[in-house]
Order: C-alpha cells, then structure tokens, then sequence
C-alpha cells in the first residue's frame, strides 16, 4: 500500500493537467475514456461521454453521496482508505483497463476514497487515454495518460510503503 506523505498534499492539490471550467469545452475525441470522482462521472454521463472506465466512492467533497448512475457498466468494488492507493485498488484498475481494452465498460465503487485512483490509471492506461476528474470549486482536470506517466511515477515514488 501507498502512503500520501504531507508533504505531497499541496503538490497533489495542483491540477495534473488541463484545467477547464465546465464539460462544455472538453473534447475526448476517441480517446480511451477514465473518469475519477462521482461529480466527474455524472457530468460525463450526462455530456453524452461514456467512460471506459468511471471511479467513484458514492462521496462528494467528503460527504456521502446518494445519487444513481443510469449507466450499464460492469461494477467492480474495490477498498482504498483515504490518503492511500492499495494493492486491491491498484488490482481493480488493472482489471478494468484489461477488460475496457476488449470493448467492456467498468465502474470502480470504491469503499473509501478515490482521489489517488488517478496516477495509477495514468500509469496503467493506454496511451490514447483521457482521465478526467474534478478539481474541487474550480472545474476539471483533463489529463492525457501519455504526456504525464513521468510526473505520475515521480510522485508515486515519494509516497511511504506501508
């Protein structure tokens, strides 16, 4: 398991790549599609997107969330406690990548938190890959998998192993 150190929470608070104010702006072309945050997967869904892959926790700024996704995708249920990316989250991914990669749709529930499920879906995805994820009270952040592996690997390292 990964271990977020204090000193990375600043530096992870900076968007990881494009910062756009709205959906109303984002083009993923057909880019392999990875959504992060339950606010990110419904915006998407309601912007006609359809992830290849949605991680959601059923939480929203900390706060549980009961909104319903109308979406068909195969659920895969993962724990990861806050501050954290576990082997069981890092393996849910993995799968989820292997199965969208052979045309089927996944959405990670996640039990816990899911704000870290970023950099190891840029570190696991294909190269044509948007992520997409909310960056609270500002907008969204589109993150192309390919331009920011490097920037990914760097702040994992700085993570504690526990």
């Amino acid at each position: 398991m990964y271990v977020l150190p204090e000193k990375l929470r600043a530096e992870l608070k900076k968007p990881l790549g494009e910062l756009h104010e709205s959906f109303r702006n984002i083009d993923v072309g057909d880019s392999f599609l990875i959504t992060v945050g339950d606010v990110t997967t419904r915006n998407a869904l309601e912007h006609g997107l359809k992830p290849d892959i949605s991680i959601i926790d059923n939480r929203i700024q900390r706060r549980d969330s009961d909104h319903e996704f109308n979406d068909t995708a195969t659920i895969i249920r993962s724990t990861n406690p806050p501050g954290t990316i576990t082997e069981d989250l890092w393996n849910s991914i993995k799968k989820a990548i292997d199965g969208a990669r052979a045309g089927e749709r996944f959405m990670i529930v996640v039990d816990g938190e899911e704000d870290l499920a970023v950099l190891p879906s840029i570190l696991m995805a294909p190269a044509d890959t948007v992520i997409l994820y909310g960056q609270p009270d500002e907008g969204v952040v589109l993150v192309r998998a390919i331009e920011t592996r490097k920037r990914a690997q760097e702040l994992i390292k700085n993570f504690e192993e526990a």
